[in-house]
């Protein structure tokens, strides 16, 4: 197996292609990507046997901007008998996976594929108790082994391979499945939740995502990211020109500040949140999010950027490595994570850890 499938949204193929041949060049692996425009996923095939199995293993997943899975995989199973698709995949897994601990039959997340979701559903019980009976697979679920994936692009057509789980999505088709709740201001509330999902992971939640916390939420109306705030007890400066919407401001842990958010300074350094949704030029979210940082006003920042229309990879890379460099100037020692999340659009979300700073529940709000 010398190929790496990676899934995307549909419509970034070309982003994800650029973004998995430039960090692949980075650990010494070359190939070339195959391409299918509008189909949610991309191939890229390497020229070493071997180097794709590197790949899965030395490209850190949650680096990658655009790629919401990454698995290895061989060549395409063609034309599979509908009287017996199970073969032929157990046939290319065999001798490559051994007992791994998860099955995963997927498609691509674009409205023809998911034409195929109910046989993937029903596909997969049988074919579990195939490999299960060959070896391939654990008798029970072990999320710390390997994960086969069974990626289905077309009827009787599929890409078959393993990822590792500590370099793996660990949702289904990479996407977590999250319920708009009724009481939200508005959809854009399933931006930030989806982002403490991929960036924070869950046994830190309760440290980092804690009752009593202070948080400010620029460009916040109507209130869809200070909804996710309150919901976690936390305290909110909300910072717009705009209503909030009032079933925030009655729950008391809402101070509304109709300022502009560019403008916008806090009194005192008791702000473990800052999360910005607003719509602005990336140049400038980002310049503004680095003074946020630098001046230590908080802990950790989630925010969005819209995308270039040209270069968008080349465009991303260079923003966040100047919020980088401007920030290690200044002796911050930062962490920063950017994903092209499931409810985004023409947009990432980027997340910046201080790992220096520290939590003081004492200061007052």
């Amino acid at each position: 197996m010398n190929k790496v499938a990676l899934y995307c949204r549909q419509g970034f193929e070309k982003e994800c292609a650029a973004e998995i041949t430039d960090k692949a060049g980075q650990i010494g692996v070359y190939g070339f990507p195959r391409v299918k425009e509008g189909s949610g996923y991309v191939i890229f095939e390497c020229y070493q046997e071997g180097d794709a199995d590197k790949i899965a293993r030395e490209v850190n997943f949650r680096e990658l901007i655009f790629a919401r899975q990454m698995f290895v995989t061989g060549e395409l199973l063609k034309d599979l008998p509908p009287e017996d698709r199970i073969t032929p995949i157990v046939g290319m897994l065999k001798g490559v996976v051994e007992k791994a601990g998860e099955l995963r039959v997927e498609v691509a997340d674009t409205n023809e594929s998911k034409e195929l979701l109910k046989f993937c559903r029903k596909f997969t019980v049988p074919l579990r108790n195939h490999l299960r009976n060959e070896k391939i697979l654990l008798k029970v679920e072990n999320f710390s082994r390997p994960v086969i994936h069974v990626f289905f692009i077309a009827p009787g057509c599929c890409y078959v391979g393993y990822s590792y789980s500590f370099n793996n999505s660990a949702f289904y088709m990479g996407i977590p499945r999250l319920k708009f709740p009724s009481d939200a201001p508005s959809r854009s509330t399933l931006k930030l939740e989806e982002a403490f999902h991929i960036f924070i992971p869950y046994d830190e939640w309760e440290e980092r995502l804690a009752s009593g916390m202070r948080a400010v939420d620029l460009g916040a109306c109507p209130g869809g990211w200070t909804y996710q705030l309150v919901k976690r007890s936390m305290m909110v400066h909300a910072v717009d020109n705009g209503p909030m919407a009032q079933s925030l401001m009655d729950t008391g842990q809402v101070r509304h500040h109709q300022v502009d958010g560019f403008k916008f300074e806090p009194t005192s350094k008791n702000i473990t949140w800052l999360v910005c949704d607003m719509v602005e030029k990336p140049a400038k979210v980002a310049a503004l999010m680095t003074t946020w940082i630098a001046n230590e006003w908080c802990r950790e920042a989630i925010f969005n950027l819209k995308l270039p229309m040209k270069k968008r990879y080349e465009e991303v890379s260079h923003i966040l490595e100047k919020i980088k460099s401007e920030l290690a100037e200044k002796g911050i020692n930062v962490k920063v994570q950017a994903k092209h999340l499931y409810h985004d659009r023409e947009e990432i979300t980027v997340h910046i850890q201080n790992i220096w700073a520290a939590y003081r529940p004492d200061r007052e709000f």
